[in-house]
């Protein structure tokens, strides 16, 4: 089995160039639980598009926010959402906001809830570390609508 396994996923480049589908890279996780779980855990790699993350920290240097339905749904999305942002930089100074998701927010974008730097959103079934599948541009009208109400988690 092929120990990478690229998902195509959407980046929201901070730059305020429009989203784009980039090649979102797995490779498999080792967890104690591995052998009795049926699918193996794979590890996304979105740092690879984030601008000035901190280098050699890995999936500790962003995180993510699940999303499993719109507000006003009454059911969860069949396959829900993943998005991955920057939390720890290089320099320890703060990511730039996110144009293109401050221009989808327009009127209703704070700052102190700004998505910043480069955000990545992939797509899954089930478990997001053992199932995700390709998004595509036709994702994009349903997280512009997620996008527009939702800031981004409080950094604590």
């Amino acid at each position: 089995m092929d120990s990478f396994t690229t998902f195509e996923a959407i980046l929201f480049p901070s730059d305020g160039r429009p989203p784009t589908l980039v090649g979102l890279m797995t490779s498999p996780m080792t967890n104690h639980h591995a052998a009795y779980t049926t699918s193996p855990s794979r590890m996304p790699h979105p740092e690879v598009y984030m601008d000035y993350i901190a280098e050699g920290l890995g999936s500790r240097a962003w995180k993510y926010q699940l999303v499993e339905a719109l507000d006003g749904m009454n059911r969860k999305f069949a396959n829900p959402y993943i998005i991955f942002y920057p939390t720890v930089s290089r320099d320890g100074m703060p990511f730039p906001i996110n144009k293109t998701l401050r221009d989808i927010q327009g009127r209703a974008f704070k700052e102190e809830h700004a998505w910043r730097g480069n955000i990545v959103v992939a797509k899954y079934r089930d478990n997001p570390f053992t199932s995700m599948i390709d998004a595509s541009m036709a994702d994009f009208p349903i997280l512009k609508n997620y996008f527009l109400t939702h800031g981004c988690p409080r950094q604590l």
